[in-house]
């Protein structure tokens, strides 16, 4: 399996991560390594890594990417969701780092057949984990019109999905849309022709929101954000790298937060939740590709990192 992958925002997550020799850091979202490979480069030769996807094929590409640091890495094939498990399994004193790549990958995207894609015609699937029962297309056949425009405007921030919602469930009457070609056709049909001028790809918002729905990505995103940071050691550092502003706001809210000592409403003159201030925010504001890799990787383009520092 040979897929070309570039870690955005690489030097960035070093950086402010800051992996030091002996630590044990987690990939959640292993994909080819290449994150992985910079940061077993800093914590051999006593230090080692657990790489997690629930992509099969992107595991044996980061077990060649990662050949040479085969005796310090342990792959798992599974859901992140599962990280308290796996981080109690593997290393139950806790780890020092814990780092998400979310969103879908360069890989996922070029492999035609996932139908992720809204450039290239193939079967509705769009799963991640494809062990997983439930497509694409069972969902575009089989929810409701008010449950697709729903997931459509909440996560595709699409401003037409009430027509692509009525039109995906005019179009499945006649017959089961099986293709993301025809998933194209019916939105490019839903969207006036003045509106498809503008933007980016009629169908991006779309694909993005069905996408999300069938992996629960923002779902499961905020549950085991909750699990990562209880899985960090004193002075372990948790990083984020989000690719469209839902996610962002997850990982904003959940830092901020963490980071106060108080949640009592300001007109109370003691405070009363006992709250505890759990991590301090390394990142005052989200970090960002610099022109220079924005040139050599346009997927960059709306990378966002977010990382704080465990502290109790």
């Amino acid at each position: 399996m040979n897929f070309e992958h570039v870690p955005v925002l690489i030097k960035e997550v070093i950086d402010i991560l800051n992996p030091q020799p002996g630590e044990v850091f987690v990939d959640c979202t292993l994909g080819k390594g290449g994150h992985s490979r910079e940061i077993l480069k800093r914590i051999i030769p006593d230090g080692y890594l657990i790489g997690i996807d629930q992509d099969a094929n992107a595991l044996r590409a980061a077990k060649e990417n990662l050949a040479d640091f085969q005796d310090n890495v342990i792959f798992v094939h599974s859901n992140y969701e599962r990280l308290d498990e796996i981080i109690r399994e593997y290393i139950p004193s806790g780890a020092d780092g814990i780092l998400f790549d979310l969103g879908v990958s360069s890989h996922q995207l070029d492999e035609k057949e996932r139908g992720f894609s809204y450039m290239q015609d193939a079967p509705l699937d769009m799963r991640m984990n494809r062990e997983n029962p439930f497509t694409a297309k069972d969902l575009v056949n089989s929810y409701s019109q008010e449950m697709l425009a729903k997931i459509i405007k909440e996560y595709g921030e699409e401003r037409w999905a009430q027509r692509i919602a009525e039109f995906i469930v005019q179009a499945r009457q006649e017959k089961s849309i099986e293709t993301t070609g025809e998933l194209v056709k019916i939105i490019k049909a839903a969207i006036p022709a003045g509106a498809r001028k503008e933007g980016p790809h009629p169908a991006k918002r779309t694909f993005q929101a069905i996408r999300i729905a069938v992996n629960r990505e923002l779902e499961i995103l905020e549950e085991t954000l909750e699990k990562a940071v209880m899985c960090l050691k004193e002075g372990g550092r948790i990083g984020v790298i989000s690719f469209h502003s839902l996610e962002d706001r997850i990982v904003k809210e959940k830092f901020k937060y963490w980071s106060l000592k108080c949640v009592c409403p300001p007109e109370l003159p003691i405070c009363q939740c006992n709250k505890k201030q759990i991590v301090k925010i390394l990142t005052r504001k989200p970090v960002t590709a610099s022109s220079l890799e924005l040139r050599e990787n346009p997927r960059a383009r709306s990378a966002k990192f977010r990382a704080a520092v465990k502290i109790i």
